[in-house]
């Protein structure tokens, strides 16, 4: 082991200890090490006036040696022998590799007699070793340092040249570029770069070294002949000569951190602008879908058909599937980008972002407020306007059948009562004219509640606002008309009947009989057809159950009714047996009335053929109710279990966001597991809507079975949504302040520990009292004053609590922390703004007089900055920020084109307008 590589102990060199031990002996690369070196050593020795020309002859008495080392190092070294003797020259050098040793390098293999005698592997090594010391060991760039930070800086600096690519301290030399490009970001002015060429080395190598020597103050340590004509340039040599222009530019690396930290406060600065920009314009497209849609639900214009209204609920139920799920979801996303927005600007100290008039979370809450009042009101409108229109549907049809019946009923009856065939009739005639026109009274008398039925169906239609209210209203005046035109004639012809009655006497009471018989049963029978043809609605099964309890009451009156039938045919029987036994002219037909036994027999028939008809629209109607039951049952069911599970993870969310099991990342873990459930959910809410539509479309319109709605499902369903990504919201803000401000995940336990204890009423928040309690249990001295126990924080106590912190307090100082921990006035303090308080006076954040002094140093110590200097610093995109945003100075060292980076560093912290 005698190569002097094998003696360093530093880990920066271990990974190329075995190629240099291999490869040292090569006569190029000891030619370029004793060029490099030599010239290194003469670059400190000339301080001291002296200097070297044979490396291994002239360091062998050790004099220049530790003249070398107390130059580098600034130390005094022990007092040298000034003899002549070997043993004087071994006694120097000792006390220089003593000196060596001292400084944390282990020399192995190298003693004092190989340099005194002249040994140049040795002194090459020793060499080597004093330059990795004292010239490239303290070299650090962001956090690599030796060879490896050396290697990265020399990355960075040649990183915008794209024909340079530093990979090592050998072959990415050769072609000179990287030298001239280590100038050229330095020193512009010293090389014009774009006139170099890749393919001449020579021409690179030259001008870079000629111009270090010149302008840098660096001597040229190697040939460019040396450095093309090996095929791999020394690494140590290589090394040796970059330290050194490492060392001449190290002031620029004060400047480059300057700008490191002015990108930072501005990328901050971007992307809190950025998130601002996007608050506005999804606050504005959301309150403008508001206002949109907002008229569209107030519109209340019936319509005629229950068709056109059914179309309406369709495009409702569209609105509330399709429409309306994604603004909810925009909303829920609105009030997340608000709240980590503000987490942001009080973790970077900036001030707090107020939205543009109008635009506010609270303006979108009330006009989200709105919507669904509105959204409720138009539905309620539409259910009613369906029970309307189908109540009218009946009515109207009720009307047109009752008024058939009733105009078929009075077709001839004028004709009739204006005969006067009382005139040339006999006697008898005129009797049974006479109990005729009475039949016909007993009937005109029957008939009188079908016209009071139809006239109140009437006045019903025309107070529910029939669409078709004048053409009823026309007919039924018709049919009022006539009914009193059919009053009047009936009494005239009374009145002359009865004059005549004087004179005639005889009368057939058989007929009369029949006469009075036959009209109340046919009335019973019209009546009957007319009940049985009779169209109905009902909403339960108990209706279409006390319907059919009716139903079965009329058919068990039927065999009267037969009894009753045969006992009038009986009668017109009878006087058929009367008129052949006597031979009675009776004209053919009874003269008291125009029943026919036929009529009676044919409504008779008509009668038997409705009830069977009447038992299967009922038998139908009753499954139909069946159904709607089975609806309501399979909706109440599901409902009755999505709901109390609504209400279940509601609590569950509140239990973990102020429980303290584990750390924030566990709560953290543990909602969003929760909200992974909770999406997971969403098949049943979907399949509840689906059963809710078929109550719907079967227009079934309440519920025994369950106490919840499809609107609450779904406001309990958007609301658990809500709250999960906020209570998640809330956490990842917490795990952000806690990570900004330094707080330890005791101090973080302690605080919600505390806070918990006071938030009696588990709302999340605490009241003044409540806050100031919190504040005592965590050490704060906030006042015993018996005289002001009153459950309240006024101004002044707070403001002494806070002194007793530790806090100056002017008037605007305690305007401004009051603030900040309840900035809307509401009288409480929620758990974040506690956290804030806690924390925010020991947070290590940029302050405008850091970037003030940043800028400073870019400026070269000069009150204001020019544009080139911008643009020659920072990223362009940051540099053409700066550039527009910055005001122009006007002191009195002004000078065209100066820029005033004061005023724009305390506009980027709210201190002053930007």
């Amino acid at each position: 082991m005698d190569h002097y590589d094998s003696q360093q102990t530093n880990d920066y060199m271990q990974p190329e200890e075995d190629w240099d031990r291999d490869l040292l002996l090569d006569p190029a690369w000891e030619k370029q090490q004793r060029k490099t070196f030599t010239a290194w050593c003469n670059s400190h020795l000339r301080k001291a006036g002296t200097q070297i020309e044979n490396i291994e002859e002239d360091f062998r008495d050790g004099l220049k040696l530790m003249l070398l080392l107390e130059v580098i190092s600034g130390e005094r070294l022990a007092k040298p022998e000034r003899g002549k003797m070997r043993v004087h020259k071994i006694s120097n050098v000792n006390k220089a590799l003593d000196f060596i040793a001292s400084k944390g390098v282990k020399l192995v293999s190298i003693g004092a007699e190989e340099i005194v005698d002249g040994n140049v592997k040795m002194t090459l090594g020793m060499i080597w070793t004093i330059i990795l010391r004292f010239a490239i060991q303290d070299i650090s760039v962001e956090e690599t340092s030796a060879k490896e930070g050396l290697l990265l800086w020399c990355q960075r600096k040649t990183a915008p040249y794209k024909n340079v690519n530093i990979q090592n301290f050998h072959i990415s030399w050769k072609d000179g570029l990287g030298f001239c490009a280590l100038i050229h970001r330095h020193r512009p002015e010293l090389i014009d770069y774009g006139k170099l060429r890749k393919d001449d080395p020579l021409t690179n190598l030259n001008t870079a070294f000629d111009v270090a020597e010149k302008y840098l103050d660096i001597p040229k340590m190697l040939d460019a002949e040396d450095i093309v004509g090996t095929a791999r340039p020394d690494e140590k040599a290589i090394m040796t000569y970059v330290s050194s222009f490492y060392h001449a530019f190290s002031g620029a690396q004060k400047a480059e951190t300057a700008a490191n930290r002015i990108c930072k406060v501005l990328a901050v600065n971007q992307e809190n602008e950025q998130l601002m920009e996007d608050y506005e314009k999804l606050a504005s497209d959301l309150l403008e879908w508001i206002r949109r849609t907002i008229p569209w639900l107030e519109n209340r214009v019936p319509e005629n058909t229950m068709h056109a209204m059914q179309q309406k609920l369709e495009d409702f139920r569209d609105y509330r599937r399709l429409h309306k799920p994604p603004k909810v979801q925009e909303k829920c996303q609105l009030e997340i980008n608000f709240n980590t927005l503000q987490t942001k600007l009080r973790l970077s100290n900036r001030p707090a972002f107020m939205p543009s008039e109008g635009r506010m979370v609270s303006d979108i809450n009330n006009a989200w407020g709105c919507l669904e009042q509105v959204e409720k009101g138009y539905e309620e409108w539409l259910l009613n306007e369906i029970r309307r229109l189908e109540r009218l549907d009946h009515l109207a049809e009720k009307f047109r059948q009752k008024a058939s019946i009733h105009e078929a009923w009075t077709d001839g009856k004028e004709a009739m009562l204006r005969q006067k065939d009382y005139e040339t009739a006999t006697l008898s005639e005129i009797k049974a004219l006479l109990k005729k026109h009475e039949a016909f009274e007993s009937d005109l008398a029957a008939h009188q509640d079908r016209v009071e039925q139809i006239a109140a169906i009437a006045q019903e239609l025309n107070e529910l606002d029939y669409y078709d209210s004048p053409s009823v209203n026309a007919r039924c005046q018709k049919i009022c008309d006539q009914w009193d035109n059919l009053g009047a004639l009936t009494q005239k012809r009374r009145e002359a009947l009865e004059r005549t009655e004087k004179l005639l006497e005889t009368i057939d009471q058989l007929y009369l009989e029949y006469a009075k018989r036959a009209a109340p049963f046919n009335n019973w029978m019209e009546g009957a057809m007319e009940d049985l043809q009779d169209t109905f609605i009902v909403h339960t099964i108990e209706e279409i159950q006390g319907l059919t309890t009716a139903h079965e009451q009329f058919k068990a009156t039927l065999p009267d009714a037969d009894k009753e039938r045969l006992a009038i045919l009986g009668i017109h029987n009878e006087v058929s047996k009367i008129v052949q036994t006597y031979h009675v002219n009776m004209a053919g037909t009874n003269p008291y009335t125009t029943i026919t036994p036929q009529e009676i027999n044919g409504k008779w028939d008509h009668v038997r053929q409705l009830v069977p008809r009447r038992d299967q629209a009922l038998t139908e109607e009753h499954a139909r109710q069946q159904h709607n039951e089975r609806l309501r049952k399979q909706f109440g069911a599901q409902a009755n279990v999505i709901g109390p599970w609504i209400q279940t993870k509601m609590e569950e969310i509140g239990r973990i966001s102020i429980e303290m099991h584990g750390t924030l990342e566990d709560q953290l873990s543990h909602l969003r597991q929760y909200e992974k459930s909770i999406v997971n959910y969403k098949p049943k809410i979907d399949q509840l809507e689906g059963d809710h539509q078929l109550i719907q479309e079967a227009l079934i319109f309440d519920n025994k079975h369950t106490n919840y709605t499809m609107e609450h499902i779904r406001v309990g369903w958007e609301q658990l949504l809500t709250t999960i990504a906020r209570t998640i919201n809330e956490v990842e803000n917490q795990i952000l302040t806690r990570d900004a401000k330094g707080i330890s995940q005791e101090q973080m336990n302690e605080f919600r520990a505390s806070f918990n204890h006071f938030d009696r009423d588990h709302s999340g928040t605490l009241g003044p009292e409540e806050f100031k309690a919190c504040l005592i249990s965590l050490g704060y001295d906030i006042g015993n004053d018996p005289q002001k126990k009153t459950g309240m924080m006024d101004t002044d106590d707070f403001r002494a609590c806070l002194i007793s912190m530790g806090y100056n307090m002017g008037e605007a100082e305690f305007a401004r922390i009051m603030s900040i921990v309840d900035p809307n006035r509401l009288g409480v303090v929620t758990f974040q703004a506690f956290i804030d308080f806690m924390s925010r006076e020991t947070a290590d954040t940029d302050t405008a007089d850091q970037v003030m002094a940043s800028f400073k140093i870019l400026a070269g110590d000069k009150n204001y900055i020019t544009v080139e200097e911008l643009r020659r610093e920072l990223p362009p995109d940051q540099a053409e920020y700066c550039i527009a945003r910055m005001a122009p100075y006007t002191g009195p060292d002004s000078v065209p084109g100066a820029l005033d980076y004061m005023s724009f560093s305390t506009a980027l912290y709210g201190e002053s307008d930007l």
